[in-house]
């Protein structure tokens, strides 16, 4: 495959047509169209939907442009920074987060790594859904307990446990009785709680109120309303001011944060400054520490 026929279908692709890719780059517009057709002709693939007015890329052509486009990017930087003799990170970087390690630590982490590496343009989006990060453009999403997958590499850089917390005025029940729960909106919940213990104890519960975000639920459960099953790290603050009350882990293996990208893409320098960022700011991956990043 010709290189350059590549990145001229690619800078055309970007900007929508051969006039504006041109007029951008600065190079005449039939070269453009003549290495555009060069490559058409040589993977015997119509990339473009061409009408008199409109270009459209063919289902193809977006399938070449969404993989080549990244691998392009990572090539331009890589000259460049042999070229200039430097090795320092440099360009964007596209993070997708999900929300509640958003709420409570992105913003620290965020602005510790913009002041420590200027030269990259940071950009975090928040959201819980499983994205496709070479369509959507991402060089690292972090994830809670994601399912497997092959397309993709990583490594746990925090670990958390869930807790049974409940505030000082309210009795965990003795005789089997239901307590009121604040739940998660959005999701099944069983009729009791799986705690660990030495008869694998069990905590009957009654959701009196459900919200979609664990900060809401969390402060519900201050006000005393219910009990709820939280994360350490989340209610660390509160446990040790008396504001909230342990009554037990919840019987299940911990929770892990990961942090991945996709598996046939070079860790780029972006990638790899973050991910050594994330070790430096949870050396041991513990609740305590993405405690220490929560607001009391």
């Amino acid at each position: 495959m010709d290189l350059l026929a590549l990145v001229d279908f690619n800078l055309v692709a970007r900007h929508g047509g051969f006039g504006r890719a041109a007029r951008a780059s600065g190079r005449p517009k039939a070269t453009l169209s003549r290495r555009v057709a060069d490559l058409e002709a040589g993977l015997d693939l119509r990339l473009f939907e061409r009408g008199a007015r409109t270009l459209k890329l063919t289902e193809e052509g977006r399938a070449l442009h969404q993989r080549s486009a990244a691998l392009l990017a990572e090539l331009d930087e890589a000259t460049a920074m042999i070229a200039s003799g430097a090795d320092r990170p440099r360009g964007r970087l596209r993070i997708s987060a999900p929300l509640l390690f958003s709420q409570v630590a992105m913003g620290k982490l965020a602005a510790g790594f913009a002041l420590r590496y200027p030269e990259v343009r940071l950009e975090v989006t928040t959201e819980d859904r499983a994205v496709d990060m070479v369509e959507e453009g991402y060089d690292l999403v972090i994830r809670v307990n994601p399912d497997p997958d092959e397309s993709l590499v990583g490594r746990i850089f925090l670990r958390d446990r869930l807790l049974v917390v409940a505030g000082p005025t309210l009795a965990r029940p003795d005789d089997g009785s239901a307590v009121p729960a604040v739940v998660r909106a959005g999701r099944e919940q069983p009729a009791q709680w799986k705690v660990k213990g030495t008869d694998a104890a069990r905590i009957a519960v009654d959701p009196v109120l459900r919200l979609s975000s664990l900060i809401m639920v969390r402060d519900a459960v201050r006000m005393g309303v219910g009990a709820a099953v939280l994360p350490a790290s989340l209610v660390s603050h509160d446990l040790a001011a008396g504001t909230l009350v342990h009554w037990a882990d919840l019987d299940m293996p911990d929770t892990a944060l990961w942090a991945l990208y996709p598996s046939r893409r070079l860790l780029n320098a972006r990638v790899s400054a973050f991910l050594d960022y994330l070790k430096q700011a949870f050396p041991h991956g513990t609740p305590d520490e993405l405690a220490a990043h929560i607001a009391p």
